[in-house]
C-alpha cells in the first residue's frame, strides 16, 4: 500500500494513494490508523488533493548514522578516521518533531546560516507493537556551520539540525519495497547531485528498531531515519555549494517518489 495524510477542503485526512485516487480512511490520523486501522470512508482525485508529510507531528524522530560511507567521508573531512564503536552499535541523534514539513512545501533555514544542507535519507515509520509499517523519503536540512560550533563542544548537533525535517510524499508498506536494495538520488534545480542505494545500509532496520525500542519502547508513528546515504549532502563533495534561497530540492527514492522542496 501507498500511505498517506492529505489535505482537501481545508481539512486533513489520512488516506492510500490507489492510481489516480485518494481513498480515505477512518481515523483521527495516519499514526492511529497504523496502530488499530479504520474503514474506507470516501474517495477523492489525487489531483484534487495536497499531500502532507505522512507523519506531520511523530511523537518522536530518532536519525540513524548508518552509512558506512557517508561516515567515512564526513569524518575524513575533519581528518578523523572511523570510530571503531561505530561497527559495534548503531547510534542516533534526536530531532525536532515539531519542525516537519511535507512534499512541495517552502523550508526556512536559520537566517544566520550560509552553510546549507540537504542530506538524502529514507525513513521507516513505526507501526502497531513496535513493527516497521512502511518506508519514505527523509531529508534532514543541516546547517552546517552552526553545527560545527556546536559539536566542537562534545554535544549536537542541535540548532544546526531541529528547524527542519521533510518527510514524504507517501508511505510505502515493505511489501510492496522488496529486498530495499532502491535507488536514491538527489538533484538541485534539476541538476543530479547525489546517488546512493539504500541496500549499503550498514545495519538491517530490524537492528535499528530494535536499539531505538530498547530500555524504552516505540509508538505508532515514530520516525526511524537512515542516516544520509553515501555521496548524500552537499558536506561530502567538500565543494561549498551550498544551498541558496529559492534552490529547489528533489530527493528520489525508487518505488516512493519523489519528495521536493524550496528553499524558502
Amino acid at each position: 500500500m501507498r500511505l498517506c495524510t492529505f489535505e482537501a477542503g481545508g481539512r486533513r485526512a489520512p488516506g492510500r494513494v490507489e492510481g489516480d485516487r485518494v481513498v480515505e480512511v477512518g481515523a483521527p490520523s495516519l499514526a492511529r490508523w497504523l496502530e488499530s486501522g479504520g474503514d474506507d470512508v470516501a474517495e477523492h482525485a489525487l489531483a484534487d488533493v495536497r499531500l502532507l508529510a505522512p507523519i506531520p507531528r511523530p511523537p518522536s524522530v530518532r536519525d540513524f548514522y548508518a552509512f558506512e560511507r557517508h561516515v567515512r567521508s564526513a569524518r575524513a573531512q575533519r581528518g578523523l578516521e572511523m570510530a571503531p564503536e561505530w561497527y559495534r552499535l548503531p547510534v542516533f541523534y534526536f530531532s525536532n518533531p515539531a519542525a516537519i514539513y511535507g512534499p512541495e512545501d517552502e523550508v526556512p533555514f536559520p537566517p544566520e546560516s550560509s552553510a546549507r544542507d540537504y542530506e538524502l535519507e529514507a525513513a521507516a515509520i513505526v507501526g502497531a507493537e513496535g513493527r516497521i509499517a512502511g518506508f519514505t523519503v527523509m531529508n534532514d536540512w543541516s546547517a552546517r556551520d552552526l553545527q560545527k560550533m556546536e559539536m566542537a563542544v562534545g554535544l549536537g548537533p542541535a540548532k544546526g539540525k531541529d528547524f527542519a525535517t521533510s518527510l514524504g510524499p507517501v508511505l510505502v508498506t515493505p511489501d510492496e519495497l522488496g529486498d530495499l536494495g532502491l535507488e536514491m538520488v538527489a538533484r538541485v534545480n534539476g541538476e543530479e547531485r547525489s546517488r546512493g542505494n539504500l541496500g549499503e545500509l550498514h545495519w538491517p532496520w530490524e537492528e535499528l528498531a530494535a536499539h531505538a525500542a530498547r530500555n524504552t519502547r516505540l509508538v505508532p508513528g515514530d520516525v526511524l531515519g537512515s542516516g544520509t546515504v553515501g555521496t548524500g549532502c552537499i558536506l561530502e563533495h567538500g565543494d561549498g555549494r551550498w544551498l541558496a534561497t529559492g534552490d529547489v530540492v528533489e530527493l528520489e527514492i525508487e518505488g516512493i517518489g519523489v519528495l521536493r522542496n524550496r528553499v524558502a
